[in-house]
């Protein structure tokens, strides 16, 4: 298999510096990354333009909201009981502090990923989202997109791998760098739009040369 260096290079090169933040706030991130649970960047972005245009994506104002005003609004998101209880579980988690206060950079990466691990709804992929984007520590977020490619790539193992051990395999390769780590996931998704959907678009892929799955296609 292509070692994940060559691979990051690769799509590097071949789509370019992506410039990705899922949101322009830290509050924005937080919400978007359990919004996005179950369900694709279109509807999470829908639920989160309503609770904008509703004012919600302030800290004091989303403290404050009522259950049935935030549930109108995350309705597009799908699940939307479950992703109020969700939500409202990781706020209740970060009020004492709010989002701005210096113990974000300062614990240990562990402590905090233990933390959010241990918030209702929070799950592995939910707090490496967070950690990387919203406080900008350096973890790699490992989603579908991540197994599926490295799957096709003849890493046989990645689909039945566990979360940690996927995480383990692109953070031993990689340089421990955040910008790095949202640089290589990012190209990943966007990879994964582009050629390496569920039905695949072989045809001038970057990898195709390097993939026994696209050798077949």
């Amino acid at each position: 298999m292509l070692p994940l260096p060559d691979l990051f290079a690769t799509l590097l090169h071949a789509y370019g510096p992506q410039h990705w933040w899922p949101g322009e706030t830290r509050l924005e991130i937080i919400v978007g990354a359990v919004l996005i649970q179950n369900t694709n960047w279109r509807n999470a972005s829908r639920a989160i333009d309503n609770l904008a245009l509703a004012g919600l994506l302030e800290w004091p104002a989303l403290l404050a909201s009522d259950d049935n005003t935030l549930r109108a609004c995350i309705w597009p998101s799908g699940f939307y009981n479950v992703k109020l209880r969700r939500l409202r579980s990781l706020l209740n988690y970060l009020a004492p502090w709010g989002l701005e206060h210096p113990r974000w950079l300062a614990l240990p990466l562990q402590t905090l990923r233990a933390e959010l691990l241990a918030v209702q709804g929070v799950g592995p992929e939910t707090a490496d989202s967070i950690l990387l984007y919203a406080f900008e520590r350096p973890t790699f977020v490992v989603d579908a997109y991540t197994r599926r490619l490295l799957a096709r790539l003849g890493a046989d193992w990645a689909q039945r791998a566990s979360y940690q051990a996927l995480q383990a395999h692109w953070m031993a390769a990689l340089p421990s760098d955040t910008a790095l780590y949202n640089e290589a996931h990012a190209l990943i998704v966007q990879h994964a739009k582009t050629h390496c959907r569920a039905k695949p678009r072989c045809a001038d892929c970057p990898l195709l040369t390097h993939c026994p799955f696209g050798s077949g296609c």
